[in-house]
């Protein structure tokens, strides 16, 4: 009966291609919700019993201590939905004032990400960031929040240059999320000592053509990120950041110079997914709108700052004109019909 309804949970999540599922503890009941292109909906109630049997069940299949309520954990485990539908999980448990557990599971499914086009309100901005992912050598930083698409865009770019060129991929991201074929994918495992510094380190002794790295999150991997930048490699990682120029800011933060980035710095991305707004329904897209497919109903809005306004910015002057910040972006969108007022609202950086 439990393994029915864990069952039951994810495969509803991967219909209708939830990121995250919650499981929400009250005093007498679990409410459960589905993460939704950035929002939450609500699935359904399970009573209290039933929804500690399924976190437990979710528990065991990951490896965690069934046992232990009290102290926050995590883990990740594999899930067959079918024969032919398997996806990866990854959980975190935390405990209330009431000492009930709840529980958010990130789904990871990646035959979702196969796209041949990148969604974007404007186009000509994924022609932009292909030019610079076709440049030798360097570094490109990519930022934006959880879940908005950062990944899948750099991943779908680099198919269509390696489709075109000969040319070795290596990727190191902590979980990998999208599985290709064309590209060495490794995968970071701090408990056996494999961190991203040390995956960088060893890759670059493969001589590959593009390093994708999932996250700077340290001064050693970024040090080690700007130096296969300065070596002759093309370099493409994220960070964590609220636009392209709090990227450099953060860049500084981890001890690394203006000097060193005007050597080797490309381009700065900042990605954002805004859902769209329908015109025929008069609203933002919701579940229920019949007019637009599921997997187009968000799209990328991004800030690229690159060339003579980089240039400027790491000298310390003033930005040119041609940079145009994502606030901008947001107005043209909102402009246009393309996103509603809300969205425009919630989106703009303060």
């Amino acid at each position: 009966m439990i393994e029915v309804i864990s069952k039951s949970v994810i495969a509803e999540a991967i219909n209708q291609l939830a990121s995250d599922i919650h499981f929400m503890p009250h005093v007498d009941s679990y409410q459960i919700f589905l993460r939704i292109n950035g929002q939450l909906h609500f699935y359904k109630n399970f009573p209290l019993s039933v929804g500690k049997q399924v976190i437990a069940h979710y528990k065991f299949l990951a490896n965690m201590d069934v046992g232990e309520k009290r102290r926050p954990q995590s883990g990740a485990c594999q899930f067959f939905v079918n024969e032919n539908q398997r996806v990866e999980l990854r959980l975190s448990t935390i405990t209330d004032v009431n000492l009930i557990e709840s529980l958010v599971i990130r789904v990871i499914f990646s035959t979702i990400h196969q796209a041949q086009q990148i969604n974007a309100y404007f186009p000509k901005q994924v022609d932009l960031i292909r030019t610079l992912i076709r440049k030798k050598a360097g570094l490109i930083l990519l930022s934006g929040p959880v879940n908005s698409g950062k990944t899948t865009t750099i991943y779908q770019l680099l198919r269509e240059r390696v489709k075109e060129e000969k040319l070795q991929v290596i990727t190191m991201e902590d979980p990998v999320e999208i599985k290709e074929s064309s590209f060495l994918q490794t995968q970071v495992n701090e408990k056996i000592g494999i961190s991203y510094d040390l995956l960088i380190k060893s890759s670059l002794r493969h001589h590959p053509d593009i390093l994708f790295i999932g996250e700077i999150r340290d001064e050693e991997t970024a040090r080690m990120t700007l130096r296969g930048a300065l070596t002759g490699h093309l370099m493409i990682a994220t960070i964590h950041a609220k636009d392209s120029l709090g990227v450099i800011a953060r860049l500084n933060e981890l001890k690394i110079s203006q000097e060193q980035l005007k050597q080797s710095l490309i381009g700065v991305v900042s990605q954002r997914l805004i859902p769209r707004f329908c015109p025929l329904c008069q609203s933002k897209v919701q579940l229920s709108c019949p007019h637009i497919p599921k997997a187009f109903q968000r799209a990328a809005l991004f800030e690229i700052l690159y060339g003579k306004a980089l240039k400027n910015y790491l000298g310390q002057l003033n930005l040119l004109p041609c940079f145009s910040p994502i606030n901008s972006q947001l107005r043209k969108a909102w402009a246009y019909g393309y996103i509603c007022q809300k969205d425009y609202e919630h989106f703009e950086i303060l």
